[in-house]
């Protein structure tokens, strides 16, 4: 693995960021902004606006995310064979037309057919702009800026970014109607898209095109890249629980959820504000792997914490406080985990293959939490004692660990 550390006498020459890996970090940025803009606020509209039933507005939603994280491999090998510019401007095309459509969508086929397109568009561009900055992370790592976790971790860092102002700006949109959050989600992906196709090179030096055939069968045969992702979708299935479990532990502290949305910006403001100090501290100490053994670990204690709580059965601002504690041992987790797992992928892939192991890694965690989430919904429901269905969440992160890779050179 490449040294985290420059030697002081070439530190007034370590080079900067590229243009292009600038482009590609502020994409990250517009595309989180313009889809949260809308896609918070789905729900409410499909079951309060449109009057669906809740089993059919968690199928859509369903759809919404197979037709995304199910098919980033197909991005992802689309991006090898084709070069990232006609798969990223493909899917900035899809996803204006979803948008538009979902805001003129009036029956339930068209809503499902708006947010397939929706799911599909991020399928496209989100591997290839994913892979791309993991590859340009390494040439940036190699010509001796630094550790390339640190490129992956600004990229999340845009990404959360995003995240919290999207909702802002589709809540005062939402004060006209849905169908304006949805013209002004596309209107971003319009921006989005005419400044790729102006900016986005036609061709990137060093990025070989690779036949989409046969790349299934070397990630089949890739153990250590498995592993990777069974660790990395232990880790999502758990993530995941801030949408799952969480709510309940609010409903049950306070009586509502008001204080979700408090706890949400809390986590979005720590990834903003302390994600690269993260990243610098543990990759001047920590390996690759060690990274991710901690984050996994501090997820764990997250769950740990409300376990621990749960039988004096605390209510009100007190109740609040494992809540709150899980929430920031979860987000610390995420600062360790994510960027690493991002960065290792280049080390695990075959040569020309990185957007098909960047949207497998995407779319075997994104079904192990589809499989799993199931699951942990049924351990949450089953009336067991307060404290075992978060012991035995805390659980799932902490055996993540021994799945983890030992090997960490290309295959």
């Amino acid at each position: 693995m490449t040294s985290l550390s420059v030697p002081p006498r070439e530190a007034p020459d370590r080079p900067r960021l590229s243009p292009l890996l600038r482009l590609l970090i502020l994409t990250q940025l517009a595309f989180n902004i313009g889809f949260f803009a809308v896609l918070p606020f789905l729900s409410a509209h499909l079951g309060q606006g449109m009057g669906m039933a809740g089993w059919l507005v968690g199928l859509v939603l369903g759809l919404r995310t197979f037709s995304q994280q199910g098919l980033f491999v197909v991005g992802g090998a689309l991006a090898d064979r084709y070069g990232i510019r006609p798969v990223v401007l493909a899917g900035c095309v899809l996803r204006i037309g979803g948008f538009v459509w979902l805001g003129y969508a009036e029956r339930t086929w068209t809503v499902v057919g708006s947010v397939l397109l929706i799911g599909f568009a991020a399928a496209l561009f989100s591997p290839a702009v994913e892979s791309e900055v993991a590859r340009q992370a390494v040439v940036w790592e190699e010509a001796g800026g630094g550790s390339r976790t640190r490129v992956l971790a600004l990229f999340t860092v845009a990404g959360q970014a995003g995240a919290f102002v999207g909702p802002l700006l589709g809540a005062l949109l939402l004060a006209v109607d849905f169908r304006t959050a949805c013209l002004a989600g596309a209107g971003v992906f319009v921006l989005v898209l005419a400044g790729h196709a102006w900016l986005l090179p036609q061709r990137i030096p060093g990025r070989m095109r690779t036949p989409v055939r046969g790349g299934v069968r070397l990630v089949l045969r890739n153990r250590a890249f498995l592993a990777l992702c069974c660790a990395y979708g232990a880790y999502l299935l758990a993530y995941n629980q801030l949408y799952l479990a969480l709510p309940e532990e609010v409903e049950r502290a306070t009586g509502s959820q008001t204080a979700l949305a408090w706890l949400f910006a809390v986590s979005s403001l720590l990834v903003v504000t302390a994600q690269l100090p993260v990243t610098r501290w543990a990759g001047e100490r920590l390996a690759m792997r060690r990274s991710m053994v901690a984050g996994l670990l501090l997820v764990a204690a997250g769950f740990a914490v409300v376990a621990l709580a749960r039988p004096a059965g605390w209510t009100g601002g007190v109740g609040l406080v494992p809540a709150g504690g899980f929430v920031v041992l979860l987000t610390f987790g995420q600062m360790l985990v994510a960027p690493v797992a991002r960065a290792w992928v280049p080390d695990l892939a075959d040569e020309g293959r990185l957007g098909l192991y960047t949207g497998a890694l995407s779319s075997v965690s994104g079904l192990i939490v589809l499989l799993g989430s199931s699951a942990t919904g049924t351990l949450l429901d089953a009336g067991l004692p307060s404290a075992v269905p978060w012991l035995a969440l805390a659980a799932i992160p902490a055996i993540a660990v021994f799945l983890l890779p030992r090997r960490v050179d290309p295959p």
